[in-house]
C-alpha cells in the first residue's frame, strides 16, 4: 500500500505544539525528544505558555523538518511519554 501524496513541501518550517502536566522534567523531556528527531532544532526557541490555572505547560517547537517518515515518528515518541497529554 502506497503513502498518500504529502500536502507538505519538504523541507519546511514545522510548528508542533506539546502539552502536558506542569511537573519537573516535562520540558526537558519533550526537548530532548525533539532533538532526537531534529538534531539542528534549537531549544531556544521554544515558546512556552501556562494554562490559565498552572496546571498545565503547552511547549511550541518550530522544526526543520525534513519528511512525513520524521514527523511521524516524533509525534509517535512524543504522544507515548507519560508527561505529554496533546500533541498538535
Amino acid at each position: 500500500m502506497t503513502e498518500p501524496p504529502s500536502l507538505l513541501e519538504f523541507p519546511c518550517d514545522f510548528p508542533i505544539k506539546i502539552m502536558g502536566r506542569r511537573e519537573d522534567g516535562y520540558a526537558q523531556a519533550v526537548l530532548a525528544i525533539v532533538q532526537r528527531h531534529a538534531p539542528d532544532f534549537d531549544g531556544a526557541t521554544v515558546e512556552m505558555r501556562a494554562s490559565k490555572q498552572g496546571g498545565y505547560l503547552s511547549l511550541t517547537c518550530t522544526l526543520r523538518a525534513t519528511s512525513r517518515a520524521q514527523l511521524d515518528a516524533l509525534y509517535r515518541e512524543l504522544s507515548a511519554h507519560p508527561l505529554v497529554k496533546v500533541v498538535l
